[in-house]
């Protein structure tokens, strides 16, 4: 009988060696191209301004070991230089409260605390959007103090502080967790006439909105809070290279369901319509900017009555748009960046490759679409707990689908 199997076992090598069988080549489109490897601190964010200058962040809220610095400049394929300047990146005693009981996180104004995103208006300023919130070296996410979340913008010609704008407790609570930021300078849009910013509450506690944030008046307001909307879906699993993707919640918490909520933003017909998914789920939702903008007293009820579903597209993280209305995703659980086209509703993979898999942000530039592969599931934020992540993390890039752009110029 041993003899029979070890032929037949032969023949079915010989067969497969004859011809080639159906199988996953795992590359799809566009090759992908390597432009910064990190091999310090884990980035999270990339935006890439119309001259070419490239930016990241280090959420101190996603890694307890960025310390360094906030946000910085990729000054060459391997090396990074704290921006706007050292000092503001190095906030006194650190980012973490420690007088407090429990620890929270510094309540400066004028230093970064946890830079979660970036953004470029079309003014070219580089705007920080800082949850206010660290990870203790043990991994518990400290609450955030006032003065911590903001948003700040920099004049990137100058390379000096522009705005700050204070988020109040109102629109940013201690548990918060500010995730993404897009940019509407549109003097139509507010009151103040000088644009408006929407932000994605991501928070893992389940207060997940969206706000919203006059850039004049400096007054932030929240809408859709708790819905399911902006909540994840429960008992979502993710899978990300043949690897279940379990949420740890803590220092010594059973491991659960991703609880992450709405994350990536992104802004289709000029800003007139806004779209969100979250991470813990693989739907996309849009409204009309109006039912946001609004504060009248039923505007809550208006606003959770003209959300729309867009279907699913995947895991994703980080969104980005661009001039043919398309709206990228990244597709964790396919090695993918899947394209949803606003025009039929309709999905489909546009670059598939091995090398991708959390693709945590994307930024457009001159028809060049970049992505930051930062291995956010090996981190002991998930299963089982440690640090599994191998450097360097790494930013590529990819042409646009169509050679769409950013959309600009006063728009977002």
């Amino acid at each position: 009988m041993r003899s029979l199997h070890l032929s037949f076992v032969a023949f079915c090598s010989s067969v497969a060696t004859a011809q080639q069988l159906a199988h996953d080549t795992g590359v799809r489109g566009p090759a992908i191209q390597i432009e910064h490897l990190y091999y310090d601190q884990s980035p999270v964010g990339i935006v890439v301004t119309r001259n070419g200058r490239r930016f990241s962040n280090y959420a101190a809220g996603l890694d307890a070991n960025n310390t360094e610095y906030q946000v910085a400049e990729l000054t060459s394929n391997t090396t990074e230089t704290p921006y706007p300047n050292a000092e503001i990146n190095s906030s006194p005693g650190g980012a973490i409260n420690y007088t407090t009981y429990p620890p929270s996180g510094a309540n400066y104004q004028d230093y970064l605390i946890g830079v979660q995103s970036l953004a470029v208006d079309p003014l070219e300023r580089l705007w920080l959007l800082d949850t206010g919130r660290a990870l203790t070296p043990n991994g518990t996410l400290v609450p955030a103090s006032y003065g911590g979340p903001k948003l700040v913008a920099v004049n990137t010609t100058s390379n000096t502080v522009a705005d700050t704008i204070v988020l109040p407790t109102t629109a940013a609570y201690a548990d918060s967790y500010l995730y993404d930021v897009r940019i509407d300078l549109r003097p139509n849009v507010t009151a103040s006439g000088q644009g408006v910013a929407y932000i994605t509450d991501s928070s893992q506690t389940g207060r997940n909105g969206i706000i919203i944030v006059d850039l004049g008046t400096k007054e932030a307001w929240r809408h859709l809070d708790g819905t399911a909307f902006v909540r994840g879906e429960k008992q979502h699993l993710t899978y990300v290279w043949g690897e279940e993707v379990y949420f740890v919640s803590g220092p010594g918490e059973p491991f659960t369901f991703d609880p992450t909520g709405s994350d990536g933003i992104g802004l289709l017909d000029g800003g007139d319509t806004i779209v969100w998914s979250v991470t813990g789920g693989r739907h996309l939702y849009s409204i009309s900017n109006q039912y946001l903008l609004n504060r009248d007293l039923n505007s809550e009820i208006l606003a959770q009555a003209n959300v729309k579903s867009l279907g699913e597209k995947g895991q994703a993280d980080g969104l980005m748009q661009d001039t043919n209305q398309y709206i990228y995703a990244g597709n964790a659980e396919q090695n993918a960046i899947n394209v949803f086209n606003s025009r039929n509703s309709t999905v489909t993979t546009y670059v598939r490759d091995p090398r991708i898999g959390w693709t945590d942000s994307m930024w457009i530039s001159n028809t060049t679409l970049y992505f930051v592969e930062n291995q956010l599931w090996r981190s002991p934020s998930y299963y089982p707990g440690t640090d599994r992540r191998v450097r360097p993390f790494v930013l590529y890039s990819v042409p646009t689908a169509d050679g769409g752009e950013r959309v600009s110029p006063m728009m977002i």
